[in-house]
């Protein structure tokens, strides 16, 4: 009789335990998530070359000549080997055309408008250096690039930029680094200067 109250009791205790572990929370899974991307430190470097062009890029880029292109030296890319990251950089003289290189830099950045949630504009002027232009943000989870700029002196040069990765766009998981690389481009504009 001992045994089978000893029994009972042990029963009891166990199905108390399993009660009081059983909690009414839900549980959900986790959203799914990305890898955690390390970020260099910003360093720059001033383009040592002998385009029409220079400005201050950064130490963990590489400038490279665009050999898809033999159309010009003057076209390089500028390769970010950590992120698989180009911004492509296109120039070309102005001869009476200005208003067909500015056309044709909206027409790329509009080939984009189905792709795109929102495009933003900034305007960019630098009277001292004389370089003007504009540079875009093309928001969208799959918008092939999310930045693309021109810049000019309105007279003579014209130069267009803009950032393409080695990858299907998911712009969601690149977001660290597209905005990073956001302040990269925005520093080249700012220390653009035109070698004449």
């Amino acid at each position: 009789m001992k045994n089978k109250k000893h029994r009972t009791l042990l029963l009891a205790f166990f199905l108390f335990l399993i009660a009081a572990g059983c909690n009414k929370q839900d549980h959900y899974p986790k959203p799914r998530g990305y890898f955690r991307i390390a970020l260099p430190e910003k360093e720059y470097v001033r383009l040592d070359s002998s385009l029409s062009y220079s400005f201050e890029y950064p130490v963990y880029a590489k400038p490279e000549q665009d050999y898809l292109t033999i159309r010009d030296h003057e076209w390089i890319n500028i390769y970010f080997p950590r992120f698989k990251g180009t911004i492509h950089l296109t120039y070309n003289q102005i001869n009476n055309n200005l208003r067909t290189y500015i056309d044709d830099s909206h027409e790329f950045v509009h080939k984009h408008i189905p792709k795109a949630s929102a495009i933003k504009t900034k305007t960019y002027v630098d009277d001292s250096a004389r370089v003007y232009g504009l540079v875009f943000e093309i928001r969208g989870t799959t918008t092939a690039t999310p930045f693309q700029f021109y810049l000019t002196d309105s007279t003579n040069h014209f130069i267009r930029g803009a950032l393409y990765f080695d990858t299907k766009p998911n712009n969601d998981s690149l977001a660290p680094v597209i905005d990073f690389i956001e302040k990269d481009i925005a520093h080249m504009v700012e220390t653009f200067r035109w070698m004449e």
